[in-house]
């Protein structure tokens, strides 16, 4: 209805300035000032000039056909569908992907390939889609359980070594300077530093500042994933970074370290019962200072 009004206002000069000058950006502009000078050229007795211009609007849509425009519309539509489609492919697919648990939680998802993993609290794991049946890297900060399915190959890269699968199922445990290893089914080639060496069913091994620590695995699967924190020889600091993580608190020790290492269980899902464990383990007392906030301290 509007451009019928600046139509009319048009033909009788009436337009400002601005308007003329949208007006002629108008696509159908130019058939409209030929309908003007043909128009002009025209002698014709007296008419309704309302009729007059009623027959001009008509006639425009009878012969302006608005089909093509409408179909070109649709084109440039399904052409940007097409490449935003794409883009979002090409996103997924050779972008980085990455796979969080907080602390706190746990988050369990597959690969490409439909193995299985497992991510304990405060860890992460990088990988990409692109060639992934025949290049199955990723990269893991923290700790998982995988459950690989078979294919040409699989390495889980960390900051302290790496683990290339020949077996299919293990846990990979990278924190701080300490590197654990454990293979649950087939084998796993590991290497730290200068060293390689092949784990088999129920084998595990430790890394920390280049001392090895080899270890039998006493379970079938990670004790995590049953709500323990199984423990070989570890230090106090790690224990308690450990309980953090599970439990999604802040715990300072007020007093002198011990060097003592602890060898044992402590549960996941009762953190009294862990602090209780870790007091009695070092003579230590308890101070709560809110529900996430735990001093230990000397008695």
């Amino acid at each position: 209805m509007e451009k019928n009004y600046n139509l009319s206002k048009w033909l009788n000069d009436e337009l400002t300035e601005a308007e003329l000058a949208e007006f002629k950006a108008d696509p159908d502009f130019d058939a409209y000032e030929k309908i003007k000078i043909y128009s002009a050229q025209l002698k014709v007795g007296d008419f309704d000039e309302t009729q007059a211009l009623e027959k001009v609007l008509s006639h425009k849509k009878d012969t302006v056909k608005t089909i093509p425009l409408h179909k070109n519309w649709m084109f440039r539509v399904a052409a940007i569908l097409l490449i935003a489609l794409g883009i979002t492919v090409a996103m997924q697919n050779f972008t980085t992907q990455n796979q969080f648990a907080s602390n706190g939680k746990r988050t369990s998802f597959l690969l490409p390939d439909n193995s299985e993993v497992v991510l304990n609290a405060g860890s992460e794991i990088e990988y990409k889609k692109w060639n992934w049946k025949k290049n199955r890297n990723l990269e893991l900060h923290g700790e998982a359980y995988f459950k690989v399915a078979k294919g040409e190959k699989f390495e889980v890269k960390t900051s302290l070594g790496k683990v290339a699968v020949l077996g299919t199922q293990f846990n990979v445990k990278a924190r701080k300077n300490r590197f654990d290893i454990t293979c649950f089914e087939g084998r796993v080639k590991v290497n730290y530093k200068y060293k390689e060496i092949i784990l088999t069913h129920g084998q595990s091994v430790s890394f920390e500042n280049e001392k090895q620590v080899n270890a039998k695995a006493t379970s079938a699967k990670p004790e995590w994933l049953e709500n323990k924190i199984d423990l070989y020889k570890e230090k106090l600091p790690n224990i308690t970074d450990e309980i953090q993580r599970q439990y999604n608190v802040n715990i300072s020790i007020k007093s002198g370290l011990s060097n003592e290492l602890f060898t044992g269980k402590i549960p996941t899902d009762n953190l009294d019962i862990a602090l209780e464990i870790i007091a009695t383990t070092y003579n230590l007392e308890i101070k709560k200072i809110d529900p996430n906030t735990i001093i230990f301290e000397k008695k």
